[in-house]
């Protein structure tokens, strides 16, 4: 296990977070202490609230880290070299369904785990989760609106409804992954996503 002392201070701040991140994506945000994330990190009190005021400050910069990294591998993963659009936006879709079919189907996404519940706990989380969620959505829409003009897909309506509709799909299917304990909800999700993207060119 990392500790404080076999970091820099300026990393200190991020491991508290990674920290936090680990656990909450399992535990949700209001069953996890303080003391638990900073008896794991090696971090005294003192040090944490150097870097947030409240466990809300806390919140508020863990999910805006979690985006900024989730953005980073979408870009990667819509990026991806000798294929089309289409084929790499069917290669996120399944991403996704890797990623949220580990653990007994409780996954890793923060926006499916605390959604619900920080949104109705903290207006400052709620905010940075709809940004967030905003700019995976814009994305998503530049990503089919690219698939549309290279000829690779088909879709019906405008590319930014198309997104938004699609990673409602996703949110949606990955939260009766969880209430079910088994993938049939992302097959239906792949199902629905393979007729609203209906593919062109391979």
């Amino acid at each position: 296990m990392t500790t404080a002392s076999q970091l820099h201070s300026h990393e200190i701040r991020d491991h508290i977070l990674a920290t936090g991140q680990r656990i909450m994506a399992g535990k949700g945000f209001s069953a996890v202490g303080l003391n638990e994330i900073l008896t794991d990190a090696g971090v005294p009190k003192g040090s944490f609230y150097h870097y947030f005021s409240s466990k809300e400050a806390f919140g508020v910069a863990m999910l805006a880290r979690y985006f900024d990294d989730y953005l980073t591998e979408l870009d990667s993963t819509l990026a991806q070299p000798d294929l089309t659009m289409a084929q790499r936006l069917m290669n996120y879709w399944q991403l996704w369904r890797e990623t949220q079919s580990f653990s007994d189907c409780q996954g890793k996404c923060l926006a499916v785990k605390l959604g619900a519940e920080v949104a109705d706990l903290s207006d400052s989380m709620r905010v940075t989760l709809q940004n967030g969620t905003s700019r995976i959505i814009a994305r998503l829409a530049e990503a089919l609106e690219a698939g549309v003009k290279e000829g690779s897909l088909v879709i019906d309506d405008k590319p930014s409804l198309v997104a938004e509709s699609l990673y409602q799909l996703w949110v949606g299917a990955s939260i009766m992954v969880k209430i079910v304990r088994h993938t049939g909800p992302f097959d239906s999700a792949m199902s629905m996503t393979q007729k609203i993207i209906r593919i062109t060119a391979q």
